[in-house]
Order: C-alpha cells, then structure tokens, then sequence
C-alpha cells in the first residue's frame, strides 16, 4: 500500500514506519518539520508539509490508500497550563478536522480507504476498579473531553465511506522513550516506588505490540470504530512497581506521595494518581495476539538491554563502491565530523582500513579533550563497515555503517549503539546532553555528506 503517517517522529511513529517500509509499503510523512523527519526517519520515505492550523492540502493525500494519524503534542511534556491545554487539544483535533477535510475535497475514487487515528485510554476518565471495554461509557474531565471530540473528527469521515479506527493507547512500554523511559533512572538508582497510593490500575501495552497492533489494523478491513491498545493483564501501580524493581533487582521503598505529585505539576499530576482498568476486547476478539501480555516477562525484555540506539538514513547519488571508497578513507572523518569536536585522526594500524585495523583520535568532549581507539570489526567492501570502541568515553560503542544499492545511488544508513560509564547515574549526569550532541553531529555529517557527495 502506500500509506500516509502523521507525527512520524514520535516514540510509535519512528518504529512503525520501520515496519511499514520493511513490509514493501511506500511511506508519505506528513510533518510540521520535513527537515528534522528526513534526518529521523527511512530516507525512501516522501515528506510532506502541514498547512497553518493543522490543515493540509487535499493533492497531498492523492495516491494514499490509507492513512494513519499519530500527531498530538505529548500529554505529560509540560504542565498543563490554559495554553498547553489548548495545544494538546489542537494538535489532536484541528489536524483530525484537516485531515478529513482534505478527504473530503478528494473525488470519491482518490479517496483513502482506511484511516487509522490514535486516541488514549484517558477516554474512560478515572474508572477505579472497574473493568472497561470498547463498549463502556466515557469518563469526566479534560483528557475524556479531548478524546471524545478526537475520535468524533476520527469517525466523521465514515460519511465519506473510509473506514475508521482510533486506537485507545495506554501506557506505551519502552526502555528509550515514553513513561518507562522516565521510570527507568529513579529505579535503577534504587530510589523507585509507587505512586501514591498504588491502588490505581495501570493498563500497559509494550512498544512492539502497539505497532504491531496498528499494523494488524491496517490489514483488517472488518475491523472498525475504537481499539483499546492495552495488553490483556492490567496491573494496579504497586504490582507495576514491584515487578519493576524485581526485573532490575533493586529496592522499590520510597512511594511519590499524591499531594507532593499534585503541588509540583498540579492538574497534570492526576494522571499519575489516577488509573483505568483497560481489557482489549476488540484487538482479541478480532485475532490479534499479543507478543507481550504478561507484564513481568514484557519488563523482563524490555530492559535485557539497556543500550542506547541512533540510526540515521540518507541517500547519496553515487555508487555504492564511490560511497565506500570515501567513507574508508580516515580523512574523510574529518570532513564529516563538526568543528566543536576539534576531532583528529592520529594513527591507523594498517595503510588501509580492513578487519582488525584499529584507529586512533583525538577530540573534544564539551571542551574536555579525550583519545578514542576504534577497532575494525567486520570489513565487507561496498556493503558495511563496523567500528567499535575499545579505549574512550563511553562504556559501549558500536558503529555499523551500511551501504545499499538503491536505483540512482546508494542509502547510507549509521546505526549506533552506546551506553554511558556509570551506569544510571551516568545517564542523570549526561544522557541528554550526549544525545543531543549525537543529533548535532549526525545533523551536520547529514548536510556535509550532501555538499561532498550530491
């Protein structure tokens, strides 16, 4: 198929294009920043531009035979203010409203057929114990509110005969992204605990099943109307946070109290205290099967490694053996690494880079000078390269360069693996400066790459 994808850079929208590109699907991004999408996402994939107030022109859309919609401001990424509260409501139902109205302008034979929209869980409001379903009535409050009129733009393009989903996601599980991601540090310090009183219900869904959830969607024309995104064995927070500590073998002992939680990040703090009781009975009832639907074993995974990951994609109008020539050449390092690194080759083992050459640098850590020795892993001439680091500042870093033939040239794909010395405090101390500056560099090896090459 070729299938449109909104808010593509987010933390189910990166792995899902993924999986739609592996798939053979042709991918259409539409973005409020198609440059730092084609920086974040497959290079194959065509970028398109949102209009002023979430509207988008309706010649976009043609050639899409489905759509699936994920933009939203993140829910818990500021306090929720007048104005935050206004945002995260517009960018989930003005963009919606474009979206079916630009379906809409489309002759009746141009139309998509399908269009798959996120939601969330916070439909139900805060439930207590009660069980929901697909079929349950909708909460109180803000989120409920929001949601409602989400899915109202959703389902309004059923009048155009497109068939319409929303997928009500709850807590999306991932060691480099979301809640988990904030979770992880605090406990692998060994300072975790529940929040407030623990009794409210988390209901969970890993990151691989909720994109594996979207694309079973995708494929199921019978299915229709609201999916809860949740695993089948919801949990109350204080079995989360036992299961937690278990998996990384640290005490969970000092509980966030509801009121310190309220005082700090006011009416945001409710969804850390509050809770829903989510089963999918549409996801099941349609024969969608879980990969992780037990928490401790999907924990279990999650945090088997803990490594950071990058991969960044480009295409160049050259060769592949061209491309792989000038990438081995340690020169060349130089010409893609940013002044601020004040980065220098010192000393190679072998007069050409082959399996076992090791290579010697120097540079500049946020003006801290550091030597970096880079071993030579696997050498396969006009396909791939892999360096890893045996002597410098991280504790794990392994660098695969990739070389695809595409028609007209080569995609150039950097896959990095790294993890920070100390651990989880390393990672408080540093994680998000380093990974800022990991952007930057990559950002200008991206721009340099295109004046160099084409």
């Amino acid at each position: 198929m070729h299938v449109m994808v909104t808010g593509a850079t987010g933390l189910v929208g990166r792995p899902l294009v993924r999986r739609l590109r592996e798939r053979g699907h042709s991918v259409t991004i539409l973005t409020r920043d198609p440059e730092r999408a084609a920086e974040r996402l497959p290079a194959d994939c065509t970028l398109a531009a949102w209009e002023e107030g979430g509207t988008v022109q309706p010649s976009v859309l043609r050639g899409a035979e489905a759509i699936v919609h994920l933009a939203g401001a993140g829910i818990a990424d500021h306090r929720w203010t007048a104005d935050y509260k206004r945002t995260i409501r517009e960018s989930r139902v003005a963009t919606t409203r474009g979206l079916v109205a630009a379906i809409a302008a489309l002759p009746a034979p141009e139309r998509p057929r399908t269009l798959v929209s996120a939601s969330a869980i916070g439909w139900y409001g805060d439930r207590g114990d009660e069980t929901l379903d697909e079929s349950s009535s909708p909460g109180t409050g803000f989120l409920p509110e929001v949601c409602l009129a989400w899915e109202k733009e959703t389902f309004a393009v059923r009048d155009l005969g497109v068939r319409a989903a929303a997928l009500r996601t709850g807590i999306v599980l991932d060691a480099h992204g979301g809640a988990l991601q904030k979770m992880l540090t605090p406990f692998r310090l060994g300072v975790g605990g529940r929040v407030g009183s623990g009794r409210q219900w988390m209901s969970w869904i890993t990151l691989d099943d909720v994109v594996a959830l979207y694309l079973f969607v995708l494929d199921r024309a019978e299915v229709s109307g609201p999916v809860n995104a949740v695993a089948p064995a919801p949990v109350t927070n204080a079995e989360f946070t036992r299961a937690l500590g278990r998996v990384l073998g640290r005490p969970t002992l000092l509980p966030a109290p509801a009121i310190a939680l309220r005082a700090a990040l006011g009416e945001m703090g409710g969804l850390l205290v509050e809770g829903q009781r989510v089963l999918p009975k549409v996801a099941q009832g349609a024969g969608f099967g879980f990969r992780h639907a037990e928490l401790s074993a999907a924990l279990g995974a999650i945090t088997a490694d803990l490594d950071q990951e990058l991969v960044r994609e480009q295409f160049v109008p050259k060769p592949p053996d061209q491309v792989f020539r000038f990438f081995s050449d340690p020169a060349n390092l130089e010409a893609l690494t940013p002044a601020f690194l004040r980065f220098r080759v010192l000393a190679a083992s072998t007069p050409e880079l082959q399996a076992g050459t090791t290579i010697d640098y120097r540079l500049s850590l946020r003006g801290i000078p550091v030597r970096w020795r880079s071993v030579i892993e696997q050498w396969l001439p006009s396909r791939r390269f892999v360096d890893r680091q045996v002597k410098g500042p991280y504790r794990t870093w392994v660098h695969t360069h990739e070389f695809e033939p595409r028609p007209g040239g080569t995609l150039v794909r950097d896959h990095v693996r790294y993890a920070l010395p100390f651990g989880p405090l390393g990672d408080v101390v540093a994680g998000r400066l380093v990974a800022r500056d990991l952007n930057r560099i990559f950002a200008y090896r991206r721009a340099r790459l295109r004046e160099l090459l084409g």
